[in-house]
């Protein structure tokens, strides 16, 4: 397979630190070698290839963010960098390490016990555990505060009942980062696998996200030992800090998508001949390439602004909203755009880009759709809130 050399017509490049240029060759080549020869074999399944997980785990990909416990400690520019990579190769692999670092190991971090952080992390950084994370509901996705999994406190820890329903990593994780209203309070808890009355259960029927495992897990009874409460996670806001970590690396991840279906649209338009030349000379097509790298280019610089925020401790979480809420809607956009020049061939998966149109139909609607991020970001310029 052809090496991938990127998109980069701002030059982009000559911004970034040696380090954060390794960091995304490493992942690009990962992807060139490792994720494209076989994640259409896996998308027509409907599987998720768990072979990846621990070649993941050696390189580093999982918190690669974080410090300490085996982690890589890279900038968030070098993170945000390996998760347009990997979304370049599929959202399935993008998502499994976003929820790995972002809303495992992170949580576990930032709110958990020392004894927590030895026992998970150490392997979570290495892919010999997965982890999941259970906020969302049946009844409550967009608004998370309606939660009704409810904990309560016996002699000897927690009783645990309820259910979360779209929990990427579900059925194949060994630790759950469950959140539950706790006399009141949205408290988080690390759930093991095996518990008992802990069901997860493998989703199916999915046209977007196929090689992504989903699941709905199910709390009757459980009982968590005090050992497992996140002592320190008190309130909605704790769950809501895991998601801004995701929702940065889906902001570049979807760069990787756009890219990947610039790319595949840019070669077929120069190879493909109608009426006598390549359709690449039509006005109409170039329009459309034109769109599509424009935007694409501005994506890529509200990426590399927001990273070198992060990195020096001042990101705001409304500045990650415009961030995810933009560069997915013109992901998605600029896949439709490479499917409309494709043609008949654009719904064939001998190309990328239905593939990712169809995963970036998930990507607009999780870690806050579209329109939740809009009215974070109109609370936040008026001072009003519409969703009160």
């Amino acid at each position: 397979m052809e090496k991938f050399h990127g998109v980069d017509y701002y030059e982009i490049e000559e911004l970034l630190t040696e380090q954060e240029r390794l960091v995304r060759d490493t992942a690009r080549t990962f992807v060139d070698e490792q994720v494209l020869p076989i994640i259409r074999a896996h998308h027509r399944a409907g599987t998720f290839p768990t072979d990846l997980i621990s070649k993941m785990g050696a390189l580093g990909f999982f918190g690669a963010n974080l410090t300490g416990y085996g982690c890589a400690g890279v900038s968030n520019v070098a993170y945000g960098l390996m998760m347009q990579e990997l979304e370049r190769g599929d959202s399935a692999i993008r998502s499994c390490a976003s929820v790995q670092g972002a809303l495992v190991m992170y949580p576990i971090q930032t709110f958990g016990s020392e004894a927590q952080g030895d026992r998970w992390l150490p392997a979570l950084a290495r892919g010999e555990a997965i982890g999941c994370f259970g906020l969302t509901e049946p009844d409550h996705g967009s608004d998370p505060a309606g939660m009704t999994t409810r904990a309560i406190r016996v002699r000897d820890g927690f009783l645990l009942n309820g259910a979360k329903r779209w929990i990427t990593n579900g059925t194949l994780a060994d630790i759950a980062v469950i959140w539950a209203k706790l006399d009141g309070e949205v408290q988080g808890f690390l759930v093991e696998r095996g518990t008992p009355g802990f069901q997860a259960t493998e989703m199916e029927g999915k046209f977007s996200f196929r090689a992504s495992v989903t699941s709905e897990l199910t709390f009757n009874d459980c009982l968590i030992p005090e050992a497992n409460l996140l002592d320190k996670a008190h309130g909605l806001k704790a769950p809501l800090m895991c998601l801004n970590q995701a929702r940065y690396g889906i902001a570049w991840g979807a760069v990787g998508a756009a890219m990947a279906c610039y790319d595949a649209a840019l070669r077929y338009a120069l190879s493909r001949i109608q009426f006598g030349k390549p359709i690449a000379s039509f006005q109409l097509v170039q329009d459309k390439l034109v769109t599509m790298l424009t935007e694409l280019t501005k994506a890529q610089f509200l990426c590399l602004r927001l990273g070198r925020l992060k990195d020096a401790g001042r990101l705001q979480h409304t500045q990650v909203s415009l961030a995810k809420r933009n560069n997915v809607a013109i992901a998605l956009d600029i896949a439709r755009l490479a499917r409309d020049i494709l043609g008949a061939s654009g719904i064939v998966d001998d190309y990328p880009v239905i593939r990712h149109m169809l995963n970036l139909e998930t990507v607009k609607t999780y870690e806050g759709t579209h329109d939740i991020h809009t009215l974070i970001l109109g609370r936040d310029i008026t001072g009003i809130s519409a969703l009160e």
